[in-house]
């Protein structure tokens, strides 16, 4: 008896002191995670609106939003960081629009835990390229096993067609919810 309290004594002691360095490493680790995430974003927006050499934040419109300047201080359009369920997990992605919100200019997949070789390749080219001036009225539509023949189609990648068709969703979903706040007046 006398030993399995000490057993429950140590391990104890062992499950507090590792709780707490954990919840110690997490708070050193937080900001930094936080800090670096924003460089990765904020470096994507130049690769998605490539004509872009500065931006702000657009706030309080329930997603992340940026309004893009180009050089001449004039608007360039938007960059769309959105998320949606993947086929492994979340997919946050980073989609450049014009400013009528009829094209896109590129995307870039910012996180993702899709199938290593199969739905990883949603990052990869070509998936990525086709959606390069992709139009987006009445909305983007994806096709499997043959090439698009609209201007807002994509065709999805072989063996990996649920995260191709979440990419699009994600898309479609944000852009969406975009065009519903310019309606509303909210992207002054």
């Amino acid at each position: 008896m006398n030993k399995v309290i000490q057993m429950l004594l140590v391990l104890t002691s062992i499950g507090i002191i590792s709780g707490g360095l954990l919840a110690v490493i997490s708070e050193w680790a937080d900001p930094l995670i936080a800090a670096n995430q924003k460089a990765a974003t904020e470096a994507a927006i130049f690769r998605v609106q490539p004509e872009g050499k500065s931006y702000k934040q657009i706030e309080n419109v329930g997603f992340e939003l940026y309004k893009v300047i180009n050089e001449k201080n004039e608007d360039a359009g938007f960059a769309l960081v959105y998320d949606g369920n993947g086929f492994s997990g979340k997919i946050r992605l980073i989609a450049g629009l014009s400013e009528d919100l009829s094209n896109i200019s590129a995307i870039e997949i910012l996180d993702q835990i899709e199938t290593p070789g199969l739905g990883t390749k949603i990052t990869e080219e070509p998936f990525t390229s086709q959606f390069l001036k992709l139009e987006t009225n009445p909305k983007i539509e994806w096709i499997k096993g043959a090439e698009p023949t609209k201007p807002n189609e994509i065709q999805t990648i072989t063996g990996a067609t649920i995260s191709s068709k979440a990419v699009v969703a994600i898309l479609n979903d944000g852009i969406s919810r975009l065009k519903k706040l310019r309606d509303s007046g909210g992207l002054k």
